[in-house]
């Protein structure tokens, strides 16, 4: 499959979408009991915003659909996170396929391997769920999978890039014999120059996949930080440290208005790089992030 099909999609895009800026169609993150508290998402986002639905376990699968419906009526593109580790086998990813396509016509996916230690069943990666071909059988259109810029001790606790990289490889790989549209949605972090390092070497290993970076949206510094450590975000932590240092920035919320600049910017010198949209972690809110991308997109 040509991973270029979707303009706003891919690194071969056409020279108007490659004047358009990575905030022009940011993405942003809610879970049900967040997602609750807005009355209505249209007077946030625009139209067809896509929508992740975090999965935090213990949160009744009702829930979770209940939610991905009430998005979808009011015009939003729901792409839930599928955590593997926390599904017990192929039937209750079935079920779970099902009852988003059925109930509340989700068609998209988040892939992730999930936070816990160990796995509860058969499936210890989106690798694994990807080899069901549940994905394919049941008309999802559009896959992401996880990215890491800062590395991930869980999966590899050497501090090297090898097993992630060959897992990328792999999932491109079955982009490519699939009609499924893939991309890489990347955890936050806050160091410019390290996200970009990360993106050049995926691209000199092979990978073609559209890279959505993570950001954190507006957020006490105090929150950001809690965050930043419970998420695993490393190096990049010391950005946030160093504003702690500085006493007049130290009351004044985080935006993330720098990094994406920084971004944007290396993405007009370096048009063909993967780097393709923002996705946003609503840490201090979700109409804080919604206002913050509406103000930044003007």
């Amino acid at each position: 499959m040509d991973m270029r099909m979707n303009s706003h999609e891919g690194a071969g895009v056409t020279s108007s979408a490659r004047r358009s800026r990575l905030i022009d169609h940011w993405s942003i993150e809610v879970m049900p009991r967040t997602a609750a508290k807005i009355a209505d998402f249209r007077l946030l986002c625009p139209g067809q915003t896509r929508i992740y639905l975090a999965h935090i376990d213990g949160t009744p699968l009702d829930d979770m659909v209940a939610t991905a419906r009430r998005l979808n009526r009011e015009g939003f593109a729901v792409m839930p996170h599928l955590p593997a580790r926390s599904l017990a086998g192929r039937a209750e990813l079935q079920d779970l396929l099902s009852r988003y396509r059925n109930e509340a016509d989700v068609r998209q996916a988040l892939l992730l391997a999930g936070g816990n230690a160990t796995a509860c069943g058969m499936f210890t990666s989106s690798i694994d769920m990807i080899e069901t071909g549940l994905f394919d059988a049941m008309g999802f259109t559009d896959l992401h999978v996880a990215g890491h810029p800062e590395g991930n001790r869980d999966i590899e606790r050497d501090g090297t890039t090898k097993v992630m990289d060959a897992a990328l490889l792999t999932k491109q790989d079955y982009a490519s014999r699939t009609d499924a549209r893939m991309a890489i949605t990347t955890q936050f972090a806050f160091d410019a120059q390290g996200i970009i390092r990360w993106v050049e070497r995926l691209a000199s290993i092979g990978v073609t996949l559209p890279v959505h970076v993570g950001v954190a949206g507006p957020a006490k510094l105090q929150t950001l930080i809690k965050y930043a450590l419970s998420c695993g975000v490393g190096p990049s932590l010391s950005i946030l440290q160093k504003r702690a240092l500085d006493v007049t920035r130290l009351l004044t919320p985080y935006e993330p208005t720098d990094l994406v600049q920084a971004l944007e910017a290396y993405k007009v010198n370096n048009p063909d790089s993967l780097l393709d949209r923002i996705h946003l972690f609503p840490l201090g809110g979700i109409e804080a992030s919604a206002n913050w991308a509406r103000k930044t997109v003007g």
